[in-house]
């Protein structure tokens, strides 16, 4: 049986990879999963062919005797509260997150809001492959779409009910918010403004083209929101992605930050006001030491989790919960709110920070400092395997954690080397003191690799 479903959904090009034929196909399968009669919430993004696939899915989930809710343009993290707290069984987005602006793609979310579990995805490609069943008698097909108007709006009281156990913004601040060009813009700046903050707008217009930048927000990509952070002498800035689950943060000095730094202030934060919840926060071993380094002194321990976001939610709810999860990508799920990635929560959790505590720069300073290589190289998934093992016995004296690939902790350093989930290359990241120490532990592990797996890059 093949395989549909990638780290966060089903993705592709529109028209090419991702074709109506598909979507409807999914549909079928996805109605069939959850069963005749049951009540699920659809929605999308800004992105192209949007409307093409999700009629397309609605269609399949009708011709399995679904009921279709139809809640329109809205963030992911939205459309899973609305799931979450309403009258649904499930729910499904239309959006390929970060990816460039040619795909589009499926999230399947369970009942809880949060996307079905894996194995839950290979119960629906099952049916995908199997094909549709006998289909329903004539009298079954009388269901049309309803439209949920309010959906955008019950999310906005959720994310601003949620912040009550906090003291209330006293200060004027001014936010940059950097929406993609999608739906972002339908949610977090209304927040921030009922928080009380001047929200400064870059890309909040809806165009399926992302005129402003790619959907994916990184250093690059938010190099303008960053100016005008810094010129306007803005509090601080986010960006998302293109479904809004995400939110980079740039801070008053007009720094692009990485989500597992402002990840840990946050849940340092959060811990101080929750303080029900479990002392631990969930991260995927791609995040920095940093981490570890700043919330064990406070009583919070860190747990490492494979990548992905769906992984790291599952395995909060598994546990019993937590303060909160995040990603270096900017995912941060707020779990007293939603054991998501919720980027308008991130937005407003980090205005009341910098309230309280002062420029998020200085609050960013407490962490320990170091210097990031990222990169990767071509490798089969044979020579991915051999070269994770290869790195566990070279530095197997030190302490590792193997459970997405193998994560080295050293004297000053991380290093982690996993196979990608996405395409034929092995991934390397780590962090040292300083550039030339880096530089110098990168080149150990190649040569390793080249000697005992024969990979080159």
């Amino acid at each position: 049986m093949g395989r549909l479903f990638g780290t966060d959904g089903v993705r592709g090009v529109v028209g090419e990879t991702l074709t109506p034929e598909l979507a409807l196909r999914l549909g079928r399968a996805i109605g069939a999963y959850f069963g005749k009669g049951a009540r699920i919430l659809i929605g999308r993004d800004v992105r192209v062919g949007g409307s093409m696939i999700k009629s397309a899915v609605i269609a399949g989930l009708l011709a399995e005797g679904v009921k279709v809710y139809d809640a329109g343009y809205i963030p992911t993290p939205g459309l899973q509260y609305n799931v979450k707290v309403g009258p649904y069984d499930g729910g499904v987005m239309i959006t390929a997150s970060h990816n460039p602006p040619q795909y589009n793609g499926v999230k399947v979310i369970a009942s809880d809001g949060i996307e079905v579990p894996r194995e839950d995805e290979r119960v629906i490609e099952e049916y995908y492959f199997k094909g549709p069943g006998r289909g329903l008698p004539w009298r079954s097909y009388t269901s049309d779409p309803r439209v949920v108007e309010e959906a955008i709006d019950v999310y906005v009281n959720g994310v601003l009910e949620s912040l009550k156990p906090l003291p209330g913004v006293r200060r004027e601040h001014t936010v940059v918010v950097d929406c993609a060009n999608s739906v972002g813009s339908l949610a977090t700046p209304r927040v921030l403004r009922e928080l009380g903050a001047r929200v400064r707008t870059l890309n909040c217009n809806l165009d399926p083209l992302f005129p402003g930048r790619e959907p994916e927000p990184t250093p690059e990509t938010l190099r303008e929101a960053a100016r005008l952070v810094k010129s306007i002498g803005a509090s601080y800035g986010v960006g998302h992605d293109g479904d809004a689950d995400r939110a980079i943060a740039i801070d008053d000095e007009g720094t692009v930050v990485w989500g597992d730094r402002t990840g840990a202030v946050l849940s340092a934060y959060a811990a101080r006001y929750w303080k029900g919840l479990p002392r631990r926060v969930y991260t995927g071993v791609s995040s920095s030491i940093a981490v570890e380094e700043y919330l064990r002194p406070k009583g919070i321990e860190v747990v490492w989790t494979p990548v992905g976001s769906v992984v790291i939610s599952r395995m909060i709810k598994r546990d019993g919960g937590a303060i909160s999860g995040f990603e270096e990508n900017g995912g941060y799920m707020h779990v007293p709110h939603q054991i998501v990635r919720d980027g308008a929560m991130k937005a407003a959790l980090l205005l009341h920070l910098v309230d309280e505590e002062g420029p998020l720069s200085k609050i960013l300073g407490e962490l320990p400092s170091y210097y990031p290589l990222k990169t990767k190289i071509p490798a089969t998934r044979e020579q991915a395997a051999c070269a994770v093992e290869a790195v566990k016995k070279y530095y197997s004296s030190l302490r590792q954690v193997t459970i997405d690939g193998v994560k080295v902790f050293g004297d000053g350093y991380w290093i982690l080397v996993r196979p990608s989930g996405t395409e034929p290359v092995l991934r390397i990241m780590l962090e040292a003191g300083s550039r030339e120490e880096a530089e110098k532990i990168l080149s150990e592990v190649r040569e390793v690799i080249r000697k005992e797996c024969g990979v080159e890059g």
